[in-house]
């Protein structure tokens, strides 16, 4: 039996949940979560033209975005449905009951098995974060907590619980600890990777249902090419890169 999830627009691409409130999908690293000036193609706007399709809906489509990612990162990304649901869903993320769990690759030996790294945090006018004393005007509170899952003295693997929601925090917070991510040249990597991915994942993501209240999660297997042996499963894991799925789909076609 083939144990490939269904598929959002292609093969290598999963749809993870939908209901009539929530759509869960994966992004894969290179694609926008929501267009930009650049006008690159969008998760979302890809997203209304399946679901268009889908359901052969008239007039367009509501789809509200409730969290993004940054481009270069993979994994789940939650959209919803109705308003209702947008309103509902904003509401766990603004009372951080929302659990956000990321896989990441850095450069270095983590000596300490888990820890918290609480700094603060101000985005910069070049699109960065950089982290900066409690006192400054901008500054914000970011928390995460660290767990090492494995390392090769070069490099470390590690499971993050992700206690607040700032710009490139993870990046940011961990290049300052001094293991940047790899691939992240922004924030200090040593070497790009292939595809200018960085070895950041969004692996998992619970919210409680915004009608029933149950509690969700969802979650995605490790991209094909993920830099650490023996995680990936070549049978249901999915591509890692946008470029590999962008030829097959452009908006307006399926």
């Amino acid at each position: 039996m083939d144990a490939r999830p269904p598929y959002f627009f292609s093969p290598g691409w999963p749809l993870l949940y939908e209901d009539n409130h929530l759509l869960a999908l994966y992004k894969p690293s290179g694609l926008l979560v929501q267009g930009d000036r650049t006008g690159d193609t969008s998760l979302i706007d890809l997203a209304k033209i399946w679901i268009k399709r889908r359901y052969s809906k008239p007039g367009d489509v509501f789809l509200a975005m409730v969290h993004r990612l940054d481009r270069p990162v993979a994994g789940v990304i939650l959209f919803c449905r109705t308003s209702k649901a947008a309103a509902r869903i904003s509401d766990q993320f603004r009372e951080k009951t929302v659990k956000k769990q990321y896989l990441a690759v850095v450069e270095g030996a983590m000596e300490e098995t888990e820890g918290r790294l609480v700094h603060y945090i101000e985005r910069t006018q070049t699109a960065t974060s950089r982290i900066v004393s409690e006192n400054t005007v901008a500054a914000r509170e970011a928390r995460l907590f660290y767990r090492v899952l494995d390392t090769d003295g070069a490099r470390s693997l590690v499971s993050i619980d992700l206690e607040t929601g700032r710009h490139h925090q993870i990046r940011a917070q961990l290049s300052h600890a001094g293991f940047p991510v790899m691939g992240d040249l922004r924030y200090g990597a040593s070497a790009p990777m292939d595809k200018k991915q960085i070895a950041l994942f969004a692996q998992r993501l619970m919210v409680h249902h915004p009608v029933s209240g149950e509690l969700l999660q969802f979650q995605c297997p490790l991209p094909k090419g993920w830099p650490w042996p023996g995680l990936v499963d070549e049978i249901i894991a999915p591509v890692w890169h946008w470029s590999e799925l962008a030829s097959g789909v452009e908006p307006g076609q399926e």
